[in-house]
């Protein structure tokens, strides 16, 4: 099948998120966040974000969440758009499920991404529901050749409706299910067949590394870094039991330092566009532009380096 949605690299650098006229300094004695650098967009942060204009570089709202046009919400994202490029980030098409698409929502996710023109539409590798009936979770794809041509169909029809690519991200999991290959290698040979990009969740990775006893740069090697179109940074919560820790990704903690060294590996190879996310205990926004301005120092510093090397 053709990959039809991919956008070359050469092109990330003329792409909307990347424009000077959206990047702006965080106070005067703060300097300038890298404008690929984003925040998510949460209801304790409406007003103040409204109010000051934060220097990020983009914003990330739940898609879901701002599907009521006559909500507080939609309105906040609406004004919002008009001073940031966004990115909608979705929880509930439960794209790996035997079900098929929710053709309703995926009519409201078409609709939102008219009203709003977004620079990234994304979801993730899991599922949901069965038989019209969700759960409050992601949950993980058995990755077999049959879930991969199951997916890749879901996705192409997603990708016709929405007339753009969509980013499919690497879950955090718990358990895993029997399968034909790992993780890594279903994404990217998704990737490759219906031409979605990948949401790179550096966080997701570690909590899952650790759980499952997986081999980071294993996982990384396998993924064209060409292919993804967005890395995600949060926290994560370490559960003791009698067997062992396990780690949650809970959202609810600043970034670990393990996640920051793959962040610093990997924008070695490519800067993209990154976000710092945290839904549950939301600190003040500054908290928060503080990470934001971490990611931005190191992105900044290796893409100087790159620079740099290129006039050796």
């Amino acid at each position: 099948r053709e990959a039809r949605w991919r956008v070359p690299a050469t092109q990330v650098s003329r792409m909307p998120w990347c424009g000077a006229r959206h990047i702006m300094a965080l106070s005067i004695e703060s300097p300038a966040m890298n404008p690929l650098i984003g925040i998510g967009l949460r209801p304790p942060h409406y007003d103040e974000i409204r109010h000051t204009l934060p220097g990020v570089g983009w914003l990330e709202v739940h898609s879901e969440n701002y599907f009521e046009r006559h909500s507080q919400g939609f309105e906040v994202l609406a004004e919002l758009a008009r001073h940031y490029p966004v990115s909608l980030h979705g929880v509930g098409m439960s794209l790996g499920s035997a079900d098929p698409l929710d053709a309703g929502h995926l009519r409201q996710l078409a609709a939102l991404v008219a009203a709003i023109s977004p620079v990234r539409v994304s979801e993730h590798l899991s599922w949901g529901s069965i038989g019209g009936r969700y759960f409050n979770d992601l949950l993980p794809m058995p990755y077999t050749r049959a879930a991969l041509l199951h997916m890749s169909d879901k996705i192409d029809r997603v990708q016709q409706t929405l007339g753009r690519q969509l980013l499919v991200e690497n879950p955090s999991s718990y358990l895993q299910l029997a399968g034909e290959m790992g993780e890594a290698e279903f994404l990217a040979e998704l990737a490759g067949r219906s031409g979605c990009g990948v949401l790179l969740d550096l966080n997701n990775l570690h909590v899952s590394a650790v759980n499952h006893g997986l081999e980071v740069d294993d996982y990384l090697a396998t993924i064209d870094l060409d292919t993804v179109g967005e890395i995600h940074l949060a926290g994560f919560t370490e559960k003791h039991l009698p067997q062992g820790p396990l780690y949650i990704d809970t959202h609810s903690t600043p970034v670990a330092e393990p996640v920051w060294a793959l962040y610093e590996q990997v924008c070695q190879q490519r800067a993209i566009p990154t976000l710092i996310e945290w839904d549950l205990a939301i600190p003040p926004l500054p908290v928060l532009l503080g990470e934001a301005q971490r990611a931005s120092e190191i992105l900044s510093a290796a893409q100087q380096t790159s620079r740099e090397a290129a006039h050796v």
